[in-house]
């Protein structure tokens, strides 16, 4: 018998560069990320916190810690999604982002949600 893990979140990211908000000079490197969660589980959660490592190719790391995402903790029903977008600054034109939601289910039970790693890259940068 199959059973449905109650708090499988799916995590989609979409990264761009943002050439007009950068400067090479300074050295500053501005990316967007729009990220797509889903509750693919079988129980209702809230999304309470974020926490990002980001990682430049100098190997300089910025952590953050932030309830909610873009001012919301949304609350996710069995199959239902929340998009959303914002924007990361690095000294590099090459880094790396993961990091994790920490979740609550309406029952009570909190658990974290891992994002994988994803790169920000300038165009042109990487082959």
């Amino acid at each position: 018998m199959e059973t449905q893990d109650p708090d499988r979140i799916r995590i989609d990211v979409q990264t761009s560069y943002l050439a007009e908000q950068s400067d090479p000079r300074e050295p500053r490197y501005v990316f967007s990320y729009t990220i797509t969660i889903r509750n693919e589980g079988g129980s209702p959660a809230r999304l309470l916190r974020r926490h990002w490592i980001i990682t430049d190719a100098n190997g300089q790391v910025q952590e953050v810690r932030v309830d909610g995402v873009v001012g919301e903790q949304p609350h996710l029903k069995p199959g239902q999604g929340f998009r959303y977008s914002s924007a990361a600054v690095i000294e590099t034109p090459v880094g790396v982002m993961q990091g994790s939601y920490q979740m609550v289910a309406d029952d009570g039970r909190q658990f974290d949600t891992p994002i994988a790693p994803f790169r920000l890259a300038m165009p042109g940068v990487l082959q």
